[in-house]
């Protein structure tokens, strides 16, 4: 299991705009991308994936844009990842009935493996993810006397 490129962007986009959730303004793509350097073209694509989703709402206009849907706190990890990869819908697609006692072992196995992914996926929020960052820039934080 590994995070897509696509997954990532969109991820360090809404990180972005949970940041500025509570100025209640909608973020434009071209400053989203500048800041977390993600090509423009790509992040609207990504941006209307997430926003037929539900996880963002768009604003059209001079002062339009994008913003998060929810509240950052209310926006889990797994939801992202579900709206643009899939992972409820695919989970029973690996279930091909295995006709063997072997292929039968291995499948709950992975079963487990990704509903305890599924699991850590859920339990993180945007806002939790902001709030790491915060702390991992406080220990990054040198005094010089």
């Amino acid at each position: 299991m590994e995070l897509s490129c696509k997954s990532e962007y969109a991820i360090l986009a809404l990180i972005e705009m949970a940041t500025h959730y509570n100025s209640g303004e909608p973020m434009q793509i071209r400053q989203i991308a500048a800041q977390q350097s993600i090509p423009d073209r790509y992040l609207e694509q990504l941006l209307a994936t997430l926003r037929r989703g539900g996880i963002l709402k768009s604003q059209r206009g001079a002062r339009g844009g994008y913003f998060l849907a929810r509240e950052p706190r209310k926006i889990s990890i797994f939801d992202i990842l579900e709206c643009l990869e899939g992972l409820e819908a695919t989970a029973g697609e690996d279930n091909v009935k295995t006709q063997t006692l072997d292929g039968s072992v291995i499948e709950e196995i992975w079963q487990e493996a990704r509903q305890a992914a599924n699991a850590v996926l859920k339990k993180y929020s945007l806002e939790d993810l902001c709030e790491k960052r915060d702390a991992r820039k406080q220990l990054n934080v040198m005094y010089y006397i």
